[in-house]
């Protein structure tokens, strides 16, 4: 493994980190979670920018922090890069300078250094820029360069927090991909932070979901996204979430209520629902549907072209539905309805 790390850092008496992480050369494992959570907290550790309270860092064999040994490696010393949140660049220096940076601080001579940050803005595709200031740059032209001065010194890790957040969403999309481009081509170790479960899944071949500093659920894009294990991981995949007791195809839900499955479990459950799988009707349905229950609309928000309905009844759901069908079922905050969902449609999986 080129990263083992068990992370335990105390912010407050209020607030614990604790994180194990192991990964691959060649692997990226993005940390996700709300503000917070504790992400940056777990990057500024590796970066070495903050001391572990407890456990140890081990990086390729190399040792950078033991806080039972007393050992640790300052941030300059680190095979580390690092891309900031804000980029960091130095206002003064041009986009070749601020490459160039971190060789000379290494002790590489000047020409050298330019040298070879030169080939890096090319590598990144904004070579023309060499002799710019940083505040003449768009954003995905400052991340460009911040990506390559965190590259430029061959590091063993890298360290990405909220790469992206600062890009409006045209240029997101473009860098986003661009990035993942990289990540597969850098022979390293990468950890990105994000709150964006889109950054994460396209980018990571990973996932540590992070909720009040404990890692809540771990696993591949698609395994995350296909059984969501908590409320926080079900609203960023976009799933009703709920848990009960299954006994045969029947799941007594903890929230109230009862679904029908179309696999028989027996035990604790967890039950996932696509907002798009509920059909809402006027009058009780009497179709194929196993599941149908009243609900009352209590809110709806616009979502392009689809309208997202917040329903309350036994369950609570959360339904996708069209405009036209908004206003054919005249749906408004206090109006009944009736929902109705396919056992088919439901996915349940042991909690």
């Amino acid at each position: 493994m080129s990263l083992h790390a068990q992370i335990a850092v105390e912010r407050s008496s209020r607030f614990t980190l604790e994180l194990d992480l192991v990964a691959e050369r060649g692997e990226t494992v993005a940390l996700l979670g709300p503000n917070g959570a504790g992400k940056s907290t777990g990057l500024r550790v590796l970066a070495g920018l903050l001391a572990l309270s407890k456990g140890r860092i081990e990086l390729d064999g190399l040792v950078l922090d033991d806080a039972a040994a007393g050992t640790f490696v300052p941030a300059e010393r680190r095979p580390v890069g690092m891309v900031f949140q804000d980029y960091l660049l130095f206002p003064h220096l041009s986009v070749l300078e601020n490459v160039a940076f971190g060789l000379r601080a290494r002790g590489m001579d000047r020409h050298d250094a330019r040298r070879r940050a030169g080939k890096w803005l090319e590598r990144v595709g904004i070579g023309q820029y060499a002799r710019t200031k940083p505040g003449r740059l768009s954003g995905g032209q400052a991340q460009r360069v911040a990506l390559a001065r965190a590259l430029v010194t061959d590091p063993r890790l890298l360290l990405l927090d909220e790469p992206l957040s600062a890009l409006d969403a045209t240029t997101r999309l473009e860098v986003r991909s661009e990035l993942r481009h990289h990540l597969v081509d850098f022979p390293g170790t990468t950890v990105l932070v994000t709150h964006d479960p889109l950054d994460a899944m396209v980018l990571a071949d990973r996932l540590l979901v992070i909720e009040d500093g404990q890692v809540v659920q771990q696993g591949t894009p698609t395994e995350i996204a296909h059984a969501p294990r908590t409320d926080y991981v079900a609203q960023l995949v976009g799933v009703n979430l709920y848990r009960g007791t299954s006994r045969g195809t029947a799941v007594e839900l903890a929230c109230g209520g009862t679904l029908t499955t179309s696999t028989a479990r027996d035990g604790d459950v967890f039950v996932a629902v696509a907002p798009t799988a509920v059909t809402l009707h006027r009058d009780q349905p009497h179709g194929s549907a196993r599941n149908t229950w009243p609900v009352q609309v209590r809110g709806l928000e616009g979502r392009g072209t689809t309208t997202r309905v917040q329903l309350t009844g036994r369950p609570d759901v959360l339904v996708d539905v069209t405009p036209a069908a908004v206003a054919d079922l005249d749906l408004t905050p206090g109006s009944s309805v009736w929902a109705s969902l396919k056992a088919t449609e439901i996915r349940s999986y042991p909690a």
